[in-house]
């Protein structure tokens, strides 16, 4: 974390503007909707970096991630979408 405090007040925003997605940045990413993720994050199967009330952040990194699990799924159980 000591990297992070050390870093230009710049380069942090931009880490941030590239790196950390919210919620309906998230929907988007992952083609899911609202209450699919609300499960998976009840569910511990998404974890955002950051949760205040109804805000939810999420790091890319993590979402990518989950996007290929959710891929190998969807062609597990839906192969008539592929």
């Amino acid at each position: 974390m000591k990297e992070f405090e050390n870093m230009k007040l710049e380069t942090k925003r931009e880490f941030i503007r590239k790196y950390v997605y919210t919620s309906a940045e998230t929907l988007e990413l992952l083609e899911i909707s609202r209450p699919r993720m609300s499960k998976m994050i009840k569910d511990g199967k998404l974890n955002p970096i950051k949760k205040s009330g109804a805000i939810s952040l999420f790091l890319l990194d993590d979402l990518l991630e989950k996007k290929k699990e959710l891929i190998k799924l969807r062609k597990q159980f839906r192969p008539y979408d592929y």
